[in-house]
């Protein structure tokens, strides 16, 4: 109601009253007035107190941006902001703002041939986009693997089959501001994110023949033929505001503040404040789609930077400036205390593997091989070229005793890509800690144990390839981080058990991780063991491996298997694995397995561990729900709860 109205309204009762009060004093004298009346006044309305949460975090975001930073502490806030669009849980897409996933069953992700001609885009049989001409390879139309590929001679006639996708958003979504969210935000999205001065990948952009709002409610998506991903959620681009931002060029939206530091959203809360190296506060948003179910519980959510060290988090916990410090905090390095804190009954501890795995990979190839391998011209001994040795390793490797100490038993070691909980988690045992079966192997390859010291390296005789009289010693190479050196430590010490001298070293993550041209030890190939990780998601990391990804001078340094491992066998079970089509869930499931045996039986790494997400809150927390496949561990905090609520 308006001041002005107000003040009308209580102007025109107090004359009332005054007026009152004049004719009963005009009346007649002798007349007796009426005892008064209690007039019982209305009840005072109570009021339930504002409801805060504090989400502590380990990073500080450099943007609020979707566009802007892929960093883990961006999207822990930005979980705030926007609802999904698409949740992953279990490794499997979930729709949210979506009213379904489209499916090939019910008709709204469609496969179809059409003509292709020279000169047009296509993706090829590898999967690259391509121009057709005479000589490419690809699937023609109704073939789904390699064995029916053609390289197409340029002029007979070609079909391929292209897909067109449907998605459709819910009704009445909102923007925070009130406007309509409508399917022309999502092609907003596509667009910016397919703008060059955008710092996403294009891969499915550049693959994208068109993407069209239908209606307020609908959006099509039409791939290039050839292209027919597995996982039909990442054809959708996420609703961003086009009504507040369209004036706004895309390279200018990476630091405007109302897309980096106040975005609008369609989620549980709206930001309201950013106070930088401090905290960001954020209150609820009243136009949440979600809101009829009393979601989100607290009207207010405050993140707070108390930096990455585990004890600045946990010391927030206890002391009740944090509610929840989530997996940004390192609480992996120091998860000792934490479960100790949690066994007294100060705090609850969530804890979920992968889907990143710490692995030793082993330079097989180095890049010194490329020009061929000349073991008397200076190239190091090929260690590592006969998958027995390889097997030793893993064999000599304590990877147990990691998990007991520093890991309190938190995690497992992988045999295949993915954790457990995954459809497609390879459920066979690891390699034991044996280090008399390692000896052994190492002695069918040929180093031997020739002075009969243990202290001493084993030495090559008759190992093919390798100079007689050679020491079994390599370099151990990892980053600077305090778990890493570590562990690299411990498994220095179990590998001299086997006769294995090793010697490790840790270098900054620029020499680690500089690109080949620069020669950087990983991608420069120029390394005999290295720790590192990588992720795994919902598809098989399979290149990972693959002859094709081999980084070289020939294709300017790029590509992603360091080790240099190659095996034919296992480059076409991942080409058959990339052609399974929307809906071929057996296949798939049969593909990922075969990938994962290979990988088990040729070790090009040994993996280490699953790493582990650890998230603490407050004891008398609910709703919180470790799922490591989803985007942050704050996947669902709309529905976050704490204190007698929890109890009901």
């Amino acid at each position: 109601m308006a001041p002005r109205k107000i003040y009308w309204i209580m102007s025109l009762s107090l004359a009332l009253f005054l007026a009152a009060c004049g004719i009963a004093e005009r009346g007649d004298p002798t007349a007796t007035l009426p005892a008064a009346t209690e007039v019982p006044l209305p009840a005072t309305p109570t009021t339930t107190p504002p409801r805060m949460i504090s989400i502590c975090l380990g990073q500080e975001p450099r943007t609020l941006y979707p566009y802007g930073s892929p960093a883990r502490s961006t999207w822990s806030v930005l979980e705030a902001v926007y609802d999904g669009p698409v949740d992953t849980r279990q490794f499997t897409a979930q729709p949210v703002i979506l009213e379904k996933l489209p499916s090939p069953v019910d008709g709204d992700a469609v496969i179809q041939p059409v003509e292709v001609t020279t000169g047009q885009e296509v993706v090829n049989l590898q999967g690259e986009l391509v121009s057709l001409a005479a000589g490419v390879t690809v699937l023609p139309a109704g073939c789904d693997s390699p064995e029916c590929a053609i390289a197409w001679d340029g002029s007979t006639p070609l079909q391929m089959d292209q897909l067109k996708v449907i998605f459709k958003l819910k009704p009445g979504l909102q923007w925070s501001d009130g406007a309509p969210l409508k399917a022309s935000d999502s092609v907003y999205s596509f667009h910016l994110a397919s703008d060059p001065d955008t710092p996403v990948s294009k891969g499915v952009s550049y693959r994208t023949v068109s993407y069209t709002a239908l209606d307020d409610q609908t959006v099509e998506w039409l791939g290039a033929p050839g292209f027919l991903p597995y996982r039909l959620e990442t054809l959708f681009w996420m609703p961003l505001p086009e009504h507040a931002w369209k004036n706004l060029k895309p390279k200018d939206l990476l630091t405007a503040p109302e897309s980096s530091q106040q975005p609008l959203g369609w989620g549980p809360y709206v930001v309201e404040e950013w106070v930088i190296g401090d905290h960001i506060t954020l209150k609820k948003n009243p136009l949440y789609f979600r809101a009829a179910e009393g979601l989100p519980y607290f009207d207010t959510l405050v993140f707070r930077f108390l930096g990455e060290p585990f004890d600045n988090n946990l010391a927030g916990l206890l002391s009740g400036e944090c509610d929840l410090i989530d997996q940004t905090t390192l609480l992996e390095e120091q998860i000792e205390p934490v479960l100790e804190a949690q066994i007294a009954g100060k705090l609850k501890v969530s804890v979920g593997q992968g889907p990143e795995w710490e692995q030793v990979s082993f330079g097989i190839t180095p890049a010194t091989y490329d020009d061929g391998y000349a073991p008397w011209g200076g190239d190091r001994p090929n260690f590592f070229g006969d998958a027995r040795t390889r097997k030793a390793f893993a064999y000599c490797m304590d990877r147990a005793g990691i998990l007991r100490k520093p890991l309190e038993n938190q995690t497992t070691i992988p045999v295949g890509f993915f954790p457990p909980g995954h459809p497609n988690y390879y459920d066979q045992q690891p390699i034991p800690f044996d280090p008399e079966a390692g000896k052994q192997l190492l002695d069918e390859v040929g180093w031997r144990d020739l002075d009969g010291d243990p202290n001493t390296p084993r030495t090559s005789l008759g190992v093919p390839d390798i100079p007689d009289g050679t020491p079994l010693v390599v370099r151990y190479i990892t980053t600077q981080a305090p778990l890493r050196a570590l562990i690299g430590q411990r498994l220095a010490e179990s590998l001299a058990q086997c006769g294995i001298q090793v010697t490790v070293q840790t270098l900054n993550t620029g020499e680690l991780y500089a690109p080949g041209e620069r020669g950087g030890a990983l991608f420069g190939r120029n390394f005999d063991l290295a720790e590192f990780a990588w992720e795994s998601g919902v598809n098989p990391p399979c290149s990972l491996f693959t002859t094709s990804q081999i980084p070289a001078a020939s294709n300017n340094w790029l590509g992603i298997n360091i080790t240099g491992y190659r095996n034919p066998a296992y480059d076409a079970a991942c080409l058959t694995l990339d052609q399974t089509r929307p809906g071929q869930t057996e296949r798939f499931a049969q593909w990922a397995s075969e990938l994962q045996r290979i990988f088990a039986e040729e070790l090009p790494v040994v993996p280490l561990y699953f790493r582990m997400k650890i998230a603490a809150t407050r004891p008398d927390f609910c709703g919180f729900e470790m799922d490591t496949s989803a985007r942050t561990s704050l996947w669902n905090l709309e529905a976050f709860n704490y204190g007698e609520n929890c109890l009901q």
